[in-house]
């Protein structure tokens, strides 16, 4: 019987809801590892430790403010690679030091 026939959307509609939300769950919680971490927010990061693509992130508003917010939070923090080498001149500097004391007393 040719003639009207209705499509029924209402699953692809469900199954389209439910992929935004499961997508909008593993942001929120890659974004709690990487602060439970200490680790860098920015797209990227969040990108890679949540699976979702940096388009997503950039395309809704809300994750996008809620990474750009963290992200500037955290920019008067020095990241543990920024801590490490810190650390490491300031080692260097006491060696230096320390060996300049030798020298001048030898």
């Amino acid at each position: 019987m040719p003639g009207k026939h209705t499509r029924n959307t209402e699953g692809v509609r469900q199954y389209a809801q439910q992929k935004k939300l499961s997508a909008a769950v593993k942001v929120d919680e890659a974004i709690q590892r990487l602060i439970k971490q200490q680790g860098k927010i920015n797209f990227n990061s969040v990108s890679t430790e949540s699976g979702v693509s940096k388009a997503y992130l950039y395309n809704h508003s809300e994750i996008r403010e809620r990474i750009e917010t963290l992200r500037k939070q955290q920019e008067g923090i020095p990241s543990a690679k920024q801590v490490k080498r810190e650390m490491t001149e300031a080692s260097k500097d006491v060696l230096i030091s320390a060996k300049n004391k030798r020298i001048k007393f030898s």
